[in-house]
């Protein structure tokens, strides 16, 4: 080859140019409240790391402050000063995750939309991992999950590591027929987490409700309702990371808030089964008081010989068995009712959000196919 095919071969500044604009914009979120002691290393941490895939993305990095009381606001604009990807959005109070997550959602443009935790407790390598399966899988929904087969937890007090995994675990539990058709394990290991990738028109397009933690499990099942592909990876959860004073990072979560928040959750996956499930053991119980209620009966009907017609003998013997054993009658009829109620709420529970679901999935599809005649 000569001197001059080989300058002839070579990509010229434009082409070089188009190539690099063709490659898919990343939106990365970050949330971030009151991180002031830790935001100013691990964004310049996070930074280096985007840098190196500079090659197969292109990236802008969205914080969003969501009413900090230390100074995690004013490092955030300074970075952002400092880093031109960087956009800082500003919450006047703290309005929680889910709110926080939804304001950033609005405001990203990236072909695909990475949340991370400013505190790193999941290494910046994650975002290699969820942006490879994303785009290999063609899902729509991408979670990094310690809980999966090659998952690990280190460092992370026993509390809040028994209270995530029971809260995924229970989450799974009631939604694990749904993942059959849409994750190709059959189930998920974490619903509430946090980390992610998401299709960006996908993810702009569900509209979420939620303004706190439980907007994570909301948008899982949200996606579920669309038949959207789900995948995970493995993940490293790692509390082990110290802030500028050198201390370890305690656990702040709220264990009542959230455990409201995963039953709240658990609701919306299956509300039927809040009544049914109840239902079925009031049934029960309800089942064996009236069963003792018949025995006293049919032994009072068999002590009152004196009595030769049946509906007199009968009516005595009702009297008597209610005399001596009154809470046997009244926990039964009761407990019978209540077990009827129940079991009807569940019936229309189910029928409710059969009508949820498909209202939910006309709507987005209307919804998706105005944006398509809009562009």
């Amino acid at each position: 080859m000569t001197e001059r095919d080989d300058v002839r071969s070579a990509p010229t500044p434009t082409e070089d140019s188009a190539a690099r604009e063709e490659r898919p914009l990343v939106s990365l979120v970050l949330p971030a409240f009151n991180e002031a002691a830790i935001f100013e290393q691990n964004i310049a941490t996070l930074c280096a790391h985007i840098e190196s895939l500079e090659d197969e993305y292109r990236f802008e990095i969205i914080v969003v402050n969501d009413g900090s009381t230390d100074a995690t606001g004013e490092l955030a604009e300074a970075a952002a000063r400092r880093w031109e990807r960087i956009r800082v959005l500003h919450h006047p109070s703290n309005f929680g995750l889910g709110q926080a997550l939804k304001f950033a959602f609005r405001n990203c443009r990236g072909d695909y939309v990475v949340v991370m935790d400013i505190d790193l407790s999941y290494s910046p390598d994650h975002i290699d991992r969820l942006l490879h399966k994303i785009r290999a899988t063609k899902a729509k929904v991408v979670l990094a999950s310690p809980y999966v087969e090659g998952g690990t937890i280190a460092n992370v007090p026993w509390l809040r590591r028994v209270l995530s995994i029971g809260a995924n675990r229970f989450l799974s539990l009631f939604a694990r027929d749904r993942f059959q058709s849409l994750v190709p394990r059959g189930r998920l290991s974490t619903l509430t987490g946090m980390v992610r990738a998401y299709d960006g028109p996908f993810l702009r397009g569900l509209s979420p409700r939620s303004i706190r933690m439980e907007i994570n499990p909301e948008i899982v099942y949200k996606a579920m309702l669309l038949r959207a592909r789900i995948e995970e990876v493995p993940a490293r959860l790692d509390w082990q990371l110290q802030n500028a004073k050198g201390s370890q990072r305690k656990s702040s979560m709220r264990v009542m808030a959230q455990t409201l928040s995963v039953l709240l959750s658990g609701f919306i996956f299956r509300p039927f089964m809040f009544f049914i499930l109840p239902g079925i053991a009031m049934m029960l119980f309800s089942v064996y008081c009236n069963i003792w209620m018949f025995i006293h009966f049919f032994r009072q009907y068999a002590a009152h010989t004196q009595h030769e017609w049946f509906m007199e003998r009968a009516s005595f013997a009702l009297a008597a068995a209610f005399q001596l054993f009154p809470h046997t009658f009244v926990i039964g009829l009761l407990s019978l009712m209540l077990a009827i109620q129940l079991v009807g709420l569940g019936v229309m529970a189910m029928q409710n959000k059969k009508y949820f679901d498909e209202m939910f999935y006309l709507v987005s599809v209307v919804y998706r196919q105005g944006l398509d005649h809009r562009e």
